[in-house]
């Protein structure tokens, strides 16, 4: 039972050449937006103020049309147009759960499709984001890592997936207008399509985009990069963008979370665990969250509710475990735990003092639970005995 997923990255999955013409402003971080400025002939001196009130427009107002940033002379709003554009990536479909939650189908350039996720609850509002054209990981109870890798998103689809919701939303703020605290898109949660540290740059310049507080301005408290456990970039992750930390964890031991998860073969429990016990110290960040699927006779025996907590104790790591009842998809392995087997393995962690919160599945009619993207022109139906023989569960 050894797992036959890839556990690098591919380095053919850079961006493909993107479509020549005007160059898009969204994505770019300030510097570079005053350089390219600066090359398309905005005086020098002019260009910190200029990237200034261009920012404002893109992302503070959300405005796309240059002839309606009214504090630039004319001249320039056409030389702006001449040169540039604001272009987000495009909505395909747009399904709305029975619960609420809103699944978006986003084409990005190359007619390649993501899926973006909004799920609104009583005191919050979240974004589930993704970072990749597919995933390289291929975890085995993962339908989303059924979906051959294709490449990565670059950063202005990344922040473009923020901004297209907040288009849906009807969010962008009106200028001159009162401000108003109140945010229907809150948080925002690195766990779609992909594995965000390899593709750690883009994912990082987006992600300052979404923290400037003189744009979309979400703290980074708000914001919560999932990872598989790509351990050379977590310290990383804690120095350069410093937001909140989550695990897909989903095993207690090596030989278990190697076919679960398949990183684990390059990077395994331990190494993980050493790199978890120094991220909140260097980011300053609240507790990482342990994302532990919950699987049917696999994962979720007492015994590995104890080795759990074993393990974090251990580390000293400031920790919450969030279990995610299996959401099933067409020709999955694994079958969910019931939900008496959920509740005493939540019961064990929460009587050790850690927070235990099952997760309610959220927009399952839809296929937009966790664990369940994937877009819908790639989604071929494999039959079981193929999805079981890819993942390694064949002997």
């Amino acid at each position: 039972m050894s797992p036959k997923a890839p556990i690098t990255q591919d380095v053919m999955t850079l961006p493909r050449k993107l479509p020549e013409g005007k160059v898009n402003l969204v994505g770019l971080t300030r510097d570079r937006l005053r350089e390219v400025l600066i090359e398309h002939g905005t005086p020098e001196k002019q260009a910190k103020m200029r990237t200034g009130q261009i920012w404002q427009w893109i992302y503070q107002w959300g405005v796309r049309d240059f002839s309606q940033m009214t504090n630039l002379a004319k001249a320039y709003r056409a030389q702006l147009a001449d040169n540039f554009v604001v272009e987000i990536p495009e909505v395909v479909t747009r399904q709305v759960s029975e619960d609420g939650t809103r699944k978006y189908l986003c084409r990005i350039a190359g007619g390649h499709e993501v899926e973006v996720v909004y799920i609104p609850e009583e005191d919050r509002g979240t974004l589930c984001i993704s970072s990749q054209v597919g995933c390289t990981l291929t975890c085995s109870f993962c339908h989303t890592g059924t979906q051959k890798l294709v490449r990565n998103l670059t950063s202005a689809e990344i922040v473009g997936q923020i901004m297209m919701a907040r288009d849906d939303l009807e969010e962008w703020p009106t200028p001159g207008a009162p401000k108003d605290e109140t945010r229907l898109l809150s948080n925002i949660v690195l766990m779609g399509m992909g594995e965000p540290l390899y593709n750690f740059e883009n994912v990082r310049d987006a992600m300052k985009i979404a923290m400037d507080p003189e744009g979309i301005s979400l703290s980074r408290r708000r914001i919560t990069l999932s990872t598989s456990g790509v351990v050379p970039e977590i310290a990383r992750t804690a120095e350069e963008i410093g937001c909140l930390l989550a695990i897909s964890f989903h095993a207690t031991t090596d030989e278990t979370r190697d076919v679960l998860v398949p990183i684990n073969k390059r990077w395994n429990i331990e190494e993980l665990l050493q790199a978890l016990a120094s991220y909140p110290n260097a980011s300053n960040s609240e507790r990482i969250t342990f994302e532990y699927v919950m699987l049917n006779g696999v994962n979720d025996s007492d015994a590995d509710a104890h080795r759990l907590i074993d393990h974090i104790k251990r580390h000293k790591i400031p920790a919450k475990i969030n279990l995610i009842p299996f959401n099933e998809w067409p020709g999955a392995p694994y079958k969910r735990s019931s939900n008496n087997r959920i509740r005493a393995f939540a019961n064990i962690i929460y009587q050790a003092g850690y927070a235990s919160p099952i997760r309610k599945t959220r927009g399952e009619d839809i296929m937009a639970a966790c664990g369940q993207l994937k877009s819908a022109t790639e989604r071929a139906r494999k039959s079981r005995k193929q999805i079981e023989s890819e993942a390694g569960l064949t002997r």
